[in-house]
């Protein structure tokens, strides 16, 4: 395994990344905002997405309604200021839509079209879409996000009207630097039903028939046709178990191979609600698991060991001339009141040392810095 690039390039070659896990805006986030949608669920024990604003409120207290589009980012925000990256990257598993048309598979999420303006709050650049929630609301529900992220002018990749949309990557372009390219795929390990897969005639998302050498050739294709210098290529998938620290052998020579076949400098991991291990291989980055950033879990009972709290906002450079990582840098939040706040000293600690734990097996070092980020190296790496 290769370190951080050792040089450093001229800043105006940096290309700096923003990536997050799964930003879940539905149910009760979207009861807070100002245009909710009816509130009734098909789930076995909570009737009304009301519900989940009673339990966060019993857990930490009274949380307004009507908010305003910027409330549910809070400290994001100042951070997002603070390093304005060329590009922000999320995972949006949330369908958005008004549709009635619910899937029956026990959970269901979305948000109204009209409370989607958040994501303008927050400037974000690209919603994937490949994974187990954009069907939430059938394939009505589905044209209709995607027919709001395009009036938003927001790009997406990972679902479609067709197998043809679905597959083409999202690509954000970045004045004077090039381009960052986001190819999203969804696994049927995170949950994502078969039949969910889009075909040429018909809607669905970008899923990945399996972890095969024929499925990275595949995608190798597909980022051949589309690569070009000064192009930062980003494989988002959406992979594996809620909970737990394990990174099958499978999923780590997938990643391993989509940076040796198809040239991806970012595996962009998520499904998992916590962070999982980093892992720095041939100067390109592998998230195995962003966690959860966005969520209506607080006063739900569960895995409390795993701290599904916490979030993680990752700012990565890259060298826009070679694609190598340049610096890994990790800001701990917390989430309260359906709102992101900075994480108390004693947390970030215990995000540190198990992040740490986790990314060491595989020759990262998560370290502390004297500011409360974090920052990710190898132990060769001169950064």
């Amino acid at each position: 395994m290769s370190g951080l690039s050792p040089s450093k390039p001229d800043v105006h070659q940096i290309i700096r990344v923003f990536l997050c896990g799964d930003v879940m805006t539905g149910r009760g986030i979207d009861q807070i905002l100002p245009h909710p949608c009816n509130p009734e669920l098909h789930e076995d024990w909570v009737q009304s997405a009301g519900g989940y604003v009673r339990l966060a409120e019993q857990a930490h207290g009274r949380i307004p309604s009507n908010v305003a589009p910027s409330y549910i980012w809070g400290a994001a925000l100042d951070q997002l200021d603070r390093v304005h990256p060329d590009a922000r990257v999320i995972n949006l598993e949330t369908s958005i839509t008004r549709s009635d048309a619910y899937i029956p598979k026990g959970i269901n999420y979305r948000m109204s079209p009209e409370n989607a303006e958040c994501l303008l709050t927050a400037g974000i650049d690209c919603c994937v879409l490949g994974n187990n929630h954009v069907l939430d609301w059938d394939r009505s529900g589905l044209l209709e996000t995607l027919a709001t992220l395009e009036r938003l002018r927001i790009k997406s990749a990972g679902a479609g009207r067709n197998l043809v949309e679905a597959s083409v990557p999202a690509v954000v372009e970045i004045e004077g630097k090039g381009r960052v390219i986001v190819f999203s795929l969804a696994s049927v390990t995170s949950g994502v039903p078969r039949n969910w897969a889009a075909t040429p005639k018909a809607s669905g998302v970008n899923l990945l028939p399996d972890f095969t050498d024929e499925t990275v050739k595949t995608v190798a294709d597909q980022v051949a046709r589309v690569q070009q210098p000064g192009n930062l290529v980003i494989a988002s998938i959406h992979w594996g178990p809620n909970w737990g620290y394990e990174i099958s052998e499978e999923h780590r020579s997938f990643a391993h191979a989509l940076i040796d076949q198809a040239h991806v400098s970012v595996v962009h991991g998520h499904s998992s609600h916590h962070p999982k291990a980093i892992e720095i291989y041939k100067n390109q980055l592998i998230l195995y698991g962003c966690g959860d950033f966005l969520n209506d879990y607080e006063g739900i009972r569960g895995y409390e060991e795993f701290r599904g709290d916490l979030t993680l906002m990752y700012f990565a450079g890259f060298n826009s001339l070679t694609g190598h990582l340049i610096d890994l840098e990790l800001v701990p939040l917390q989430m309260r009141r359906f709102q992101l706040v900075p994480a108390s000293d004693a947390d970030i600690l215990w995000l540190q040392r198990t992040l740490d734990r986790e990314s060491r097996r595989f020759g990262a070092q998560i370290k502390l810095k004297p500011d409360g980020r974090l920052t990710a190296a190898s132990p060769e790496s001169v950064c």
